[in-house]
């Protein structure tokens, strides 16, 4: 490969898997043009320095991992329940693969503990996922406080269930798909 040929996004997916695989400290231009295997000078063809790597990073992981994801369920068009089996499908398939895999959102979880503009990122992310989550359980008759309940009891089981199984611990897909069946079943009490 060489500048000419890589994108900005080869780069970002490179620094994913970079902070997937050694955490924020591992995201260092050097290092980097090494595992795309070009010279450390096609790093600044696309990006002025590391923190505008960083800032750039933060923006597509918003844009890729929620944004995107959530205009592909509600494209479909399907009802809600389904939208909502729909968007386990979509956030355990293997899109995370060239990110550093199951782990790239734990990555930018602890990188958000130390980095203000992380947790920034971090949260409206949270917040943009959890209140999609808590408008579909909305439109499958929850109540406003059972939506909110269950949002933060399925997106948390995402959150735990990842690292889970990255150790080979737990189905992450099904589940989380087992869970949401459980909600939708539970709804009249909620």
């Amino acid at each position: 490969m060489t500048k000419d040929t890589l994108t900005s996004d080869d780069w970002i997916k490179a620094a994913f898997r970079a902070l997937t695989a050694g955490g924020v400290q591992a995201i260092r231009a050097e290092a980097i043009a090494r595992d795309l295997k070009v010279s450390k000078g096609s790093f600044y063809w696309h990006f002025k320095d590391v923190a505008d790597l960083k800032a750039k990073m933060l923006a597509h992981w918003a844009c890729e991992a929620t944004d995107a994801i959530i205009a592909e369920v509600e494209a479909s068009q399907l009802p809600a329940e389904d939208r909502l089996r729909l968007l386990v499908l979509a956030a355990t398939d293997d899109r995370t693969l060239p990110y550093g895999g199951l782990l790239a959102d734990s990555a930018v979880r602890e990188w958000a503990r130390f980095d203000a503009v992380a947790a920034m990122t971090l949260k409206s992310v949270d917040e943009r996922r959890l209140g999609y989550i808590a408008d579909l359980l909305g439109l499958c008759g929850f109540s406003a406080k059972g939506g909110r309940s269950g949002a933060s009891a399925l997106y948390g089981a995402l959150i735990g269930l990842e690292a889970l199984a990255a150790n080979g611990l737990a189905d992450l897909r099904a589940d989380l798909l087992r869970l949401l069946e459980a909600l939708l079943d539970n709804r009249a009490t909620r």
